[in-house]
């Protein structure tokens, strides 16, 4: 922690690349997966995460310690950058209705399952970008409720309210034996 701590003051002051490339890889993989686990293509993850990394390191001049952790930061972006994606490859959708339903774990396991994953995927992107990070951040990239709130700036009673919400919505369209 304290040398990303040098690696983010270094370029911050003065653009340092050696610090950069070694930042980049020191989150590199993590973040390939988070991505990878969302589209399922080699070459559209490391792309994606090319381009995340890029606009990491051009926000890293305005990052603020004291707002949030890197890791939690980079993930925000992460998320973000994902979302865009998905929304350049797929019509988006009218937002969904507010259901609430009690979610059983065995379906979030099933979640897991390649091709239902595609179809979630679908539906998924057609819902607010924010519900969409609380959904990525919390499958893919297997963030605490307590690090999505911080990521993107919300309490965790509420994330955890999208993240079931939208969990039992996505239940309701694609569990047949729901």
């Amino acid at each position: 922690m304290e040398q990303e701590s040098k690696w983010i003051r270094d370029i911050q002051r003065g653009g340092s690349r050696p610090a950069a490339e070694r930042l980049v890889e020191r989150y590199y993989d993590e973040i390939y997966v988070f991505v990878y686990r969302q589209t399922g293509q080699k070459e559209d993850a490391m792309d994606l995460t090319q381009s995340i990394f890029l606009a990491v390191l051009r926000a890293l001049p305005s990052y603020d310690s004291k707002k949030a952790a890197f890791r939690t930061w980079l993930y925000r972006i992460a998320a973000n950058k994902v979302i865009d994606a998905r929304r350049q490859s797929r019509p988006v959708t009218a937002p969904l209705e507010e259901i609430e339903l009690p979610v059983p774990e065995d379906f979030v396991s099933r979640i897991h399952d390649r091709e239902l994953l595609e179809r979630i995927e679908g539906y998924v992107s057609g819902v607010s970008p924010s519900l969409q990070a609380v959904f990525r951040l919390r499958l893919y990239g297997e963030r605490s409720f307590e690090e999505i709130a911080a990521a993107l700036g919300q309490s965790e009673p509420a994330v955890k309210s999208q993240y079931y919400r939208l969990l039992g919505r996505i239940r309701e369209e694609f569990d047949p034996d729901g």
